[in-house]
């Protein structure tokens, strides 16, 4: 006869060892997830900052010969300037390394700065202008293997005299896409994708609420209907570049609409996120008893009175949920939009649904595979600001299911 001490010792080390697999199969995600994102959080983080150089200008610099007020030369304006701030004549040679100190945009950054002061300030005046990628890379990391020994020398002499600063990159935030790093911007990327959500969402959400309604409570339980229940989950397994060449084929090749437009993206994404938001609205349809739908009719309410006064609101939390997340799949997308066009080059911010852009996770793919090392730290802020925004999205998710969650 068994031991029942015995017995029951070994079922409830079973029951710990089951436990500790099942507390383990949560731990490692966890933990793997955790690294991932502080990974991608330390290698980002210093792109959301750079280093700018304080020179002082005053009016003689405004009123010297190489200067003229009808035809200035701001370049040659900011060269100068550094020789004077670093207090040295410079050669040929230094003359050459000099702008590289800063960006080949500093001269426009001036240029603005000066049309805001008057023509001859009395006081003397102090510009930040931003520096290059290689100096910045450099401050901030300590590589010096792209400087000179000069650049190394007048890096030492500004931070002696204190006018080598760290502040917030703004231009990252509202500038778009640039060949030099330290220019290059997330903004005409985020407009884009805006814009293609907003496609996305005009399109997906009634004509995928309105077939699951009819589906659900209108179609006939036949052959057909089943044939399409089983198409639209087919759908919702198709790979995403399958939607992107079917774009190019009637989007594009038949209706002719602009190429790289948010426009033409959003039907894309439209059309994949379409059997997401069926499926998830049948279920949340699918979920309501039939008890409801019998009450509502025994006291006279029609079948589109019941539907739509009963049924509808108690499946919205449903609906909205399983919109947003396809939605916050969609957001992700890039291979359907790179077959659209809309991975280009593009550096005006789109300002409506017809002009060329580009979408956030395009604008990661083309940043990675740029040579520049400076394009690293974009790259990777570009990817936290992605999952910070997918995550607002899961958590809207959660809010508006909470918010209008009926219960019966």
């Amino acid at each position: 006869m068994t031991n029942p001490k015995k017995h029951l010792k070994k079922r409830l080390s079973r029951e710990k060892r089951f436990r500790f697999v099942t507390f383990l199969s949560l731990a490692i995600p966890i933990t793997f997830l955790t690294f991932l994102v502080g990974h991608i959080f330390y290698q980002a983080w210093p792109a959301f900052f750079h280093h700018y150089i304080d020179l002082e200008i005053n009016a003689a610099d405004l009123q010297s010969s190489s200067f003229k007020e009808s035809n200035p030369d701001y370049r040659l304006l900011t060269r100068q300037l550094l020789e004077k701030n670093l207090e040295i004549t410079a050669t040929p040679q230094q003359r050459r390394e000099l702008p590289r100190m800063l960006s080949p945009h500093a001269s426009d950054d001036l240029a603005i700065t000066l049309e805001k002061l008057p023509s001859s300030p009395t006081t003397p005046y102090i510009v930040s202008l931003p520096t290059s990628a290689i100096i910045d890379q450099y401050m901030t990391t300590g590589d010096n293997s792209k400087l000179t020994a000069n650049q190394q020398q007048w890096i030492a002499a500004l931070e002696t005299q204190e006018k080598i600063n760290r502040a917030f990159d703004t231009s990252f935030w509202q500038s778009g896409d640039s060949r030099e790093p330290e220019e290059a911007g997330i903004w005409g990327s985020i407009m884009g994708s805006f814009l293609t959500m907003i496609i996305t969402l005009l399109l997906s959400l009634p004509f995928g609420t309105a077939a699951a309604l009819y589906l659900e409570e209108f179609a006939k339980k036949n052959f057909l209907s089943r044939l399409i229940e089983i198409n639209i989950n087919n759908l919702a397994a198709v790979p995403s570049i399958i939607f992107g060449l079917l774009g190019i084929v009637v989007f594009l090749g038949i209706f002719g609409l602009p190429r790289s437009s948010p426009l033409v993206g959003g039907m894309v994404l439209a059309l994949m996120t379409l059997p997401v938001i069926i499926i998830a609205a049948r279920a949340s349809l699918r979920a309501i008893p039939n008890s409801i739908r019998q009450a509502a009719l025994a006291v006279g309410a029609s079948h589109a009175q019941v539907i739509w006064h009963h049924v509808f609101p108690l499946a919205l939390p449903g609906i909205l949920t399983g919109t947003i997340l396809g939605m916050a799949r969609a957001l992700g997308e890039t291979a359907p939009l790179m077959m659209i066009g809309m991975i280009a080059f593009i550096v005006d911010i789109p300002s409506g649904f017809t002009d060329p852009s580009t979408v956030l996770p395009a604008q990661i793919f083309m940043w990675s595979d740029l040579q520049e090392t400076a394009f690293v730290e974009k790259t990777y802020a570009a990817i936290l600001v992605l999952i910070v925004f997918l995550i607002m999205m899961n958590l809207l998710a959660i809010i508006i299911r909470q918010r209008v969650e009926k219960k019966w």
